[in-house]
């Protein structure tokens, strides 16, 4: 098992493209002030919450 903690590959894409959504969706809301970017908030907290979980089935062994 490797020491290195950081999240690699899909793992990496997946949290760092939902942490930017969700930074996006954040600032476009309160700029605009529209409701509906709030989808695009949601979906960024999700793609990067599979990405952590991505991370931590391969660091404990999981078939994810």
């Amino acid at each position: 098992m490797s020491a290195n903690t950081s999240p690699r590959g899909w793992a990496l894409l997946l949290v760092m493209a939902g942490a930017l959504a969700a930074m996006a969706g954040t600032t476009a809301l309160f700029i605009t002030h529209e409701h509906a970017w709030r989808y695009l908030v949601a979906a960024g907290c999700l793609a990067q919450c599979l990405g952590w979980l991505r991370h931590g089935a391969r660091r404990r062994g999981g078939a994810a």
